[in-house]
């Protein structure tokens, strides 16, 4: 009686695409994804695809235009139907786009605090610390999208406010025709300015780990220094109510107008600098404790 035994299983005649290379890490094995070295473009697309999907970014620079034009807009018209005053004599007409950026400002700040601390808050810093471990790289592309979109953002609206200004309020009270430096500080000048205000606001919250937290310290930075010099009458505190009224935020961003709260302290291009400084020493601190500190 004969058997028949069954042939015996044939050696593949290439080893496929999926199996290890001999002499491999892992023998048997290799990942059909494609292994790509990540770099400083990966980071600034994440975080380009997060800031343009979540809703607090709509809001906080939707509302930051209606401030901006409202305010803006409605400060001119203002100024327009009282063709017959000489308050203007000599001045420079795109001093009025002021009032609507000092408040849009707080929107700018309210989002570079939440393009950070409220990863925190949710948790999504972990993953995002896991698809990019060097928390160096990540900073800095959150810095370098939100600066971007606010300079974008602030300069097309002071921009759009300047030119209906100048139209508006042209020959109107003897107010002058701006120069050149006066649209560059007025459109540009300001809109960097603002835009470095919201990046220290994102390093802070990056260092407080906390929105509610971030953004109250920020609101007080920009409000406190003038609200507490109104307040000090005495002659003895004259010095420190003068230093207040000379670097409160607000003072600085009116200089950008010609049009300072006060006689002395920084002219110009000057709160430009100051800003940049005080937004370096902030990236710097707030590496450090990124280094240092747990997600």
């Amino acid at each position: 009686m004969s058997t028949h035994q069954p042939p015996m299983p044939q050696a593949p005649a290439s080893v496929p695409d999926w199996q290890a290379v001999p002499g491999g890490p892992y023998p048997g094995y290799t990942s059909p994804i494609p292994v790509v070295r990540t770099h400083l473009g990966h980071a600034l697309t994440s975080e380009w695809t997060k800031i343009k999907s979540v809703r607090s970014t709509m809001w906080t620079l939707g509302v930051f235009v209606l401030l901006v034009l409202g305010i803006g807009l409605l400060s001119g018209s203002v100024v327009s139907s009282h063709s017959g005053s000489q308050s203007l004599s000599d001045q420079n007409p795109l001093q009025f786009g002021f009032f609507g950026l000092l408040l849009g400002s707080m929107c700018i700040i309210t989002l570079g605090v939440l393009t950070t601390a409220s990863e925190y808050g949710t948790g999504m810093i972990r993953t995002t610390m896991t698809a990019c471990p060097s928390r160096a790289r990540v900073l800095a592309a959150k810095s370098m999208v939100f600066f971007a979109v606010a300079f974008v953002v602030t300069l097309a609206t002071s921009g759009f406010v300047a030119m209906v200004h100048a139209s508006m309020l042209e020959g109107v009270g003897g107010a002058r025709t701006p120069s050149t430096d006066d649209w560059l500080k007025a459109t540009v000048g300001v809109s960097v300015y603002i835009a470095l205000l919201g990046l220290f606001s994102l390093l802070i919250g990056s260092v407080i780990r906390h929105s509610a937290g971030a953004i109250t310290i920020m609101i007080g930075a920009v409000l406190a220094p003038l609200v507490i010099a109104l307040f000090m009458a005495s002659q003895s505190l004259s010095k420190i109510r003068e230093w207040l009224l000379e670097y409160s935020i607000p003072s600085q961003m009116s200089c950008f107008y010609d049009n300072s709260l006060s006689s002395s302290g920084p002219t110009g291009w000057d709160p430009l600098w100051i800003m940049l400084g005080l937004t370096a020493a902030a990236f710097a601190g707030a590496w450090a404790l990124l280094q240092k500190r747990d997600v």
